[in-house]
């Protein structure tokens, strides 16, 4: 069954000022909820770098979600998040960078900003739900009666990656109205409630960074702090040249090395604390399992390891069959049926079991790089199954 809002609840809506947020505030309202649009302010809306085009949360932003509230009649608010936003989202993408490691700023500004501080002032303001436009569904099982959240409808626009952070507690009180839709269906609800957004583009970029590189943004931002000149080393330690910063790097990046050879060569590792980048052949880049910190699960339990799991290592890249082999408290080791290339530290790891995540957690590293293993056979006929 559907989680949804009983008839005539409080419903914060985060209004991004795009279509989605926009239409999820529309039709609750014609569901005859009482609608509050909330509208978080993320960064300096002076900055000019924040101003570009293709980004969220931009001033903008705001006053479209203003003007949307406005047509439908429903009050609207402009939450200062900026302070938290930079030191949970800005400041630790950042700092991960320095680390070696690659980071998703969109999976922790959801942890963070919206599942967190944003739910929290809905709660605050005494409303039973905060919703949101993500595409995704939240789904009661009746067997456990637990809440689940599966993918969306809509498989292009699936973002149940990008919300595997939410813990029972948190999805009781979240709705994700656009699961069940597609894109063009959420379109055409615009068009039919006129809303002033109803042909608005997506954004593209993430919000802080658009229209310039993770290296760029970084050293306009940070350039004192950031690592120097480097050397970029073969898998057995020879030099073969050098690099700006080992934040400009990150694993499988192909382009942009600098080094003359006779055959194409990848990242394959960054050593931070020598400021090393080391790089390999194709084969090289390949891993049977992946070691995961700071795990979570949605259900409050993690599977079991003979469960067959599907892993997704990016939002991107299908998910690969494998099994949970160990966990002690938040970390855990996982283990692919067959090999998996770029397995990133610092990336988002998200479990599935078919269409409903299970939880998920942050890659610390890649186990038995550039081998071949054998899967044990019963886990290999689990596969099959």
């Amino acid at each position: 069954m559907i989680h949804s809002a009983t008839s005539g609840s409080r419903i914060v809506v985060a209004m991004s000022g795009g279509v989605d947020s926009s239409t999820t505030a529309a039709l609750l309202k014609e569901g005859g909820h009482e609608v509050i649009g909330l509208t978080m302010q993320l960064y300096d809306h002076g900055d000019t770098n924040a101003q570009q085009s293709g980004t969220c949360c931009s001033l903008d932003d705001v006053h479209d979600a203003r003007r949307v509230a406005n047509a439908l009649g429903i009050p609207h608010y402009v939450v200062n998040l900026q302070d938290a936003f930079r030191k949970l989202v800005v400041d630790n993408l950042v700092n991960e960078y320095k680390e070696g490691r690659t980071p998703n700023p969109c999976v922790r500004c959801n942890e963070f900003m919206k599942f967190r501080l944003l739910l929290d002032r809905a709660l605050a303001l005494g409303a039973d739900y905060l919703a949101t436009g993500h595409y995704a569904k939240i789904v009661r099982n009746p067997a456990t009666d637990l809440l689940e959240l599966r993918r969306a409808t809509d498989s292009l626009k699936d973002q149940s990656y990008f919300l595997y952070c939410v813990d029972q507690q948190q999805l009781s009180h979240l709705l994700f109205p656009l699961g069940s839709m597609t894109k063009s269906e959420v379109r055409t609800h615009a068009q039919r409630f006129h809303l002033p957004t109803a042909t608005k583009s997506e954004s593209q970029d993430v919000c802080f960074i658009a229209g310039e590189s993770y290296r760029q943004f970084m050293e306009r931002n940070d350039g004192t702090g950031l690592p120097g000149i480097g050397e970029i080393v073969s898998l057995e330690g020879t030099t073969l040249g050098r690099h700006q910063g080992h934040h400009r790097y990150t694993i499988g990046q192909r382009k942009g090395l600098g080094v003359a050879h006779n055959e194409p060569l990848y990242v394959v590792g960054i050593d931070a604390a020598n400021n090393r980048v080391t790089v390999g052949g194709q084969n090289d880049l390949v891993a049977n399992g992946l070691k995961a910190k700071k795990l979570q699960w949605i259900s409050g339990a993690s599977p079991p390891p003979d469960q067959l799991l599907h892993i997704k290592i990016r939002y991107r890249t299908p998910a690969s069959p494998g099994y949970l082999t160990e966990q002690s408290g938040r970390l855990g080791t996982f283990r692919f049926i067959e090999p998996v290339r770029a397995v990133t530290p610092g990336q988002t790891v998200v479990v599935y079991d078919g269409d409903t995540v299970l939880g998920g957690g942050l890659i610390d590293g890649a186990m038995e790089q550039g081998q071949n293993w054998n899967v044990s056979e019963h886990h290999r006929e689990g596969a099959a199954a």
